[in-house]
């Protein structure tokens, strides 16, 4: 485990890269050999503005990168943050929850925060509107999400008090863990169920991108599937009956449009459909 440490303490940023288009190849790769769904689409014309916002996603991270390094290099120097202020652990034990800590505060809070405050939301949408969810979608998130999120990353950072090996490996982790779970990969229903007891498996995350509720407010986790059952935001939908998207914001057109992500979350918000008996449609 120290060895792992001392790597990811001044991990290149060409291996991070790596890291980031290998992942994504890989799972590209593999969604042609055993898909999911069959989708009969232009693969590289729907990955366009995803690899947009990949790419917003990078030049925001690598941009605000210094306050990450300065706010673990204060929490570690003052010896502030849970980790800190726990008696002596073994090494691979503070390594196992401080990244554990950091998908709560960093991925699994930013997440259901997104969902619950309307225009956050809104924001968050633009990942949610994807029709045809595959491993390009892992990425798909507007540049104003890229820093709310940067925002809950640093705030766990000085809650948890995680030295910058740790956050490099868990950004390693997450990064991977999440092409996993959007990529468009058929694994059997029973070896999917299980992993879902501990990750954040394919058809767990899948059921998230439901079209509609209850089903899109649930299965928040990033990594690892525990936040989600401890607090009672796990559900299961068979994925014979998944439906990409979101019932307010039909139109796949503009789903697909660039110009229309981007303008996506200055649209007015609109509530999920229901019946005269006030239920879901």
């Amino acid at each position: 485990m120290e060895q792992i440490l001392n790597y990811f303490q001044t991990i290149p940023s060409l291996h991070r890269s790596i890291i980031l288009v290998g992942g994504l190849t890989f799972f590209w790769i593999l969604e042609g050999a055993v898909p999911l769904v069959k989708f009969n689409y232009n693969k590289w014309r729907h990955a366009l503005p995803n690899l947009f916002f990949t790419g917003t996603t990078i030049i925001i991270n690598f941009s605000l990168a210094f306050l990450l390094l300065k706010s673990s290099d204060w929490v570690v120097e003052h010896q502030f943050g849970i980790l800190h202020w726990l008696p002596e652990i073994p090494l691979w034990l503070f390594a196992v929850l401080g990244v554990l800590l950091m998908d709560l505060i960093g991925a699994y809070l930013p997440h259901f925060t997104e969902h619950k405050i309307k225009p956050l939301w809104m924001i968050h949408l633009v990942h949610h509107s994807d029709h045809k969810v595959d491993s390009t979608t892992a990425n798909r998130h507007h540049p104003l999400e890229s820093v709310v999120r940067y925002v809950f990353t640093l705030f766990g950072v000085f809650i948890i008090g995680a030295p910058i090996a740790l956050i490099m490996l868990y950004q390693s982790l997450s990064l991977i863990a999440t092409q996993f779970s959007h990529a468009n990969i058929k694994l059997s229903k029973s070896v999917d169920l299980a992993l879902s007891y501990v990750l954040i498996s394919p058809d767990m995350h899948k059921t998230h991108h439901h079209y509609k509720l209850p089903h899109t407010d649930s299965n928040y986790g990033n990594i690892f599937s525990i936040w989600d059952r401890l607090f009672g935001t796990y559900t299961y939908l068979d994925r014979d009956a998944l439906v990409y998207g979101v019932d307010t914001f039909p139109n796949e057109k503009e789903n697909s449009s660039l110009k229309s992500l981007l303008k996506q979350p200055f649209q007015k918000y609109r509530k999920p459909t229901t019946d005269t008996e006030g239920n879901l449609l």
